[in-house]
């Protein structure tokens, strides 16, 4: 009875309308624009509050409730943006494709010079990561605006 089940779930997910799909696509990347939006405004709070790092003196990722929700909350932007690429993939939309996958990588680079960031207060990790998220933002609003909308996606494929 599971094989069954599994075969007919798996033809339905093939079969399923593109218009639906589209739309899952519109929802993740908006979502992740708030999330983007969400940890510039963490991060600009911790760069205004927050103790700065030095060549001498390193800090925690979670020495601080604005730095650890800036971290936590950079995790699960990456992750939100593996899902997006996994989305783009399988409705095999070009466009999308290639903007969530610079969009992921502008998010890695933003992690990873973060990471640099707290380790030794280099003012080019913190320009590497503003930079990074600058790439991530027009990546997926680049999106949001070229997806078509709900009620086109639905016209074009009928």
């Amino acid at each position: 009875m599971s094989e069954t089940h599994t075969a007919t779930s798996g033809r339905r997910a093939a079969g399923e309308d593109p218009a639906i799909r589209l739309a899952r696509l519109r929802r993740s990347n908006f979502g992740i624009l708030i999330m983007l939006i969400v940890q510039f405004v963490l991060g600009m709070i911790y760069n205004l509050y927050g103790t700065a790092p030095t060549s001498t003196k390193s800090i925690g990722l979670f020495s601080s409730p604005d730095l650890a929700l800036h971290v936590v909350l950079g995790i699960l932007l990456f992750l939100a943006a593996i899902g997006q690429l996994v989305q783009a993939i399988r409705i095999r939309h070009a466009l999308s494709l290639w903007l969530s996958a610079v969009g992921l990588l502008s998010i890695l680079g933003a992690g990873f010079a973060g990471l640099g960031y707290t380790g030794s207060g280099a003012n080019s990790a913190s320009l590497g990561m503003s930079l990074a998220f600058a790439t991530a933002l027009a990546c997926y609003v680049i999106l949001a605006v070229a997806l078509p909308s709900p009620g086109v996606a639905r016209s074009s494929t009928t």
